[in-house]
């Protein structure tokens, strides 16, 4: 009981400190200052083109297949795969389960094996790209390697171990309700899940935070209009009305 009770707290404070610090953080990008006109060209000439390449990029990774074919390979197979990992997992927040997230069980469960197939990807290419190599610091291989070993224990657990995973949903059914109910004595799910407690206390002071932070780059979200239209930011326009 004492380690469902430390776990409990665990993933209490985690929950925690990701919520306030992503919140923190997206108010940050949204308050921060855009004093000039950088969208990259070719660039979208209207509010509804720009929509549409944000879009591409999301979800397509548009100017990264532009860039790298192979590093935009690694890249979709991993978010593709982890997209389907985590809609797997609603299973272990949800009674009853609804039927879009049973029929993707199958599909949910062999997308661990792309997604750690694509983090081995990403993360072969900062030792044997050289230009790559060179920008890697030790932080960016330390959150591949807690990337890559969850994504391991994961699958242990699945088709090793063999975890109790009725337990494991009864548990954290139980935290969503403020009650603490008992987590399988597993040393897997112990690994497991403090790796992913780590990994959503670090999210929001980590290089991770690309996936909110895309949407306020300027590169990106900005018009291409700076021939018919004087670009001013929002403090830089009280200034001018001030004049």
């Amino acid at each position: 009981m004492t380690m469902t009770i430390m776990f409990a707290v665990l993933f209490y404070f985690a929950a925690g400190l990701f919520a306030v610090g992503l919140i923190y953080r997206i108010a940050t990008y949204a308050r921060t200052p855009a004093p000039l006109k950088i969208p990259t060209t070719p660039a979208p000439r209207t509010r509804f083109g720009v929509v549409m390449l944000m879009a591409r990029e999301v979800f397509f990774f548009e100017s990264l297949f532009k860039a790298t074919i192979w590093t935009w390979i690694f890249s979709a197979m991993f978010h593709a795969g982890l997209a389907l990992v985590l809609l797997r997992h609603l299973r272990y927040f949800i009674d009853p389960v609804w039927s879009w997230v049973s029929f993707i069980q199958p599909f949910g469960l062999y997308a661990g094996f792309m997604m750690v197939a694509g983090l081995m990807g990403l993360w072969a290419r900062r030792f044997f790209v050289d230009r790559v190599r060179y920008i890697s610091t030790p932080s960016d291989h330390l959150m591949l390697a807690l990337l890559i070993t969850i994504g391991i224990s994961g699958l242990v657990m699945k088709f090793i171990t063999h975890t109790d995973v009725v337990a494991i949903k009864d548990f954290f059914m139980g935290l969503m309700s403020f009650s603490i109910n008992t987590l399988p004595s597993d040393w897997m799910i112990y690994l497991h899940l403090s790796l992913i407690a780590l990994l959503m206390i670090i999210f929001p002071f980590s290089k991770l935070l690309h996936a909110p932070g895309v949407f306020f780059s300027p590169t990106r979200n900005q018009v291409e209009n700076s021939r018919d239209k004087r670009h001013l930011s929002a403090w830089a326009s009280k200034l001018d009305s001030g004049k």
